[in-house]
């Protein structure tokens, strides 16, 4: 991943169709407890989700400044200063937070800008800036080293933090996550195959953070599916051991999962291969990280399934995005947009509960750009994601995302 932390959202992928919308309004109602607010998104947003707002509209204000002229203050810590990557993802998303509004009738909330500068200190400071202007609640920030310390300030006040890595262990009492988490998809991709008759599971994962969360997600699912793990591996930079003891096991296995980016999946793929194994005799699985040109370029991982929302919201915000900034949108700027789309909803229609842990983990969740999601009180999120299919032109859906969340 390109910023240096194993769970930071990927800002490299620029246009790519990674994460996308349940085909519902643009932005984030509230289902069910609050259903008021999906009502109020049905109507408080003034473009449609296939719809451009005027193309003259600006890149906004300067870094730091405030957006929005509402009543009800949000704290949004981006690195806007940082260097390389990192300053070009908080520029998208600050965008998209413009947009949001822009895009929402008369929102009642005022986003209070705050540079991190790419460092935990700078976070923590542009936090309590933040607080000490009036926000009452904060959004951002974007790394998961950066995340302790703009709780800590924020639990001092009382308020609650919606982050945006997707380092599930820095999740707690009042820090949110809004991001993708590895576990969804595994779990998805995982239930899918076991609900096709998929029963005998084995797996190739990196030797990494991430890899230690997709392990855990993959053994927990496979046990409360019933299935059985045929082989499991970890691999550093040398895959061929790895790949060569999964080999040996592929016969009794009717599903592989690789966990990995796309450069990396293409590259274990080819180590099984070399080392005797037939990746046409089982089903291959995989997850979001799978959704990369060079992974549907790849003949071998031709009908590869992996966990993913429809690309078509993604595609709709994107081209909202360009028509109002004239250029692509990272892909993690719909959750600065579906952040600031669920506050601005919140404002109007839950009164002085609107930021309240209850109202937060409504358990019948919200939609917006990204599909169905929902805070559970761990501070993780679930979302509803759809199984798409490796082919040469893309990812094709297979199953759809769900339209409610379960109990």
């Amino acid at each position: 991943m390109m910023m240096k932390d194993p769970f930071a959202p990927e800002p490299q992928r620029q246009g790519s169709t990674r994460r996308a919308v349940l085909g519902l309004v643009a932005g984030a109602p509230l289902l069910g407890a609050c259903s008021g607010v999906q009502q109020t998104l049905t109507n408080g947003f003034s473009s449609s989700p296939g719809s451009s707002p005027p193309p003259e509209a600006s890149a906004g204000p300067p870094q730091g400044a405030t957006i929005g002229t509402g009543q009800v203050k949000v704290g949004l810590i981006l690195p806007l200063s940082a260097a390389g990557n990192a300053s070009i993802a908080a520029q998208s998303m600050r965008n998209a937070t413009e947009m949001a509004l822009s895009e929402f009738q008369n929102p009642n909330v005022q986003v209070l800008v705050k540079d991190a500068a790419g460092t935990a200190r700078g976070a923590q400071q542009g936090a309590q800036q933040a607080l000490d202007e009036g926000a009452e609640i904060i959004l951002g920030p974007l790394f998961a080293a950066s995340v302790p310390g703009v709780a800590q300030v924020a639990r001092t006040r009382g308020a609650s933090v919606i982050a945006f890595s997707t380092d599930s262990s820095i999740a707690g009492r009042g820090v949110y996550l809004l991001s993708f988490l590895p576990e969804s998809d595994v779990t998805r991709i995982v239930e899918y195959a076991a609900s096709t008759g998929k029963r005998s599971f084995a797996a190739m994962v990196p030797e990494n953070a991430y890899g230690n969360v997709v392990e855990a997600a993959f053994k927990q699912t496979v046990g409360r599916r019933g299935g059985r793990i045929a082989a499991f591996e970890k691999y550093g930079s040398d895959r061929v051991s790895a790949a060569r003891n999964v080999a040996q096991s592929l016969r009794s296995a009717d599903a592989l999962l690789i966990a990995d980016d796309g450069d990396a999946v293409v590259s274990v793929a080819a180590a099984l291969t070399a080392a005797g194994a037939n990746l046409r005799s089982v089903q291959l699985l995989g997850t979001g990280l799978w959704d990369n040109p060079r992974v549907f370029a790849n003949t071998t991982l031709q009908g590869g399934l992996y966990a993913a929302p429809d690309p078509a919201g993604f595609r709709a915000f994107a081209g909202r995005y360009r028509a109002k900034f004239g250029g692509e949108p990272v892909r993690t700027a719909t959750l600065a947009y579906d952040a600031v789309a669920l506050v601005a909803a919140l404002a109007r229609t839950q009164g002085s509960q609107r930021f309240s842990a209850e109202t937060l983990t409504n358990a019948s969740g919200f939609a917006g750009i990204d599909g169905l999601f929902r805070f559970r009180s761990d501070g993780t999120n679930q979302r509803g994601l759809a199984v798409m299919r490796v082919a040469s032109g893309g990812g094709q859906p297979v199953a759809g995302s769900p339209k409610s969340f379960g109990a």
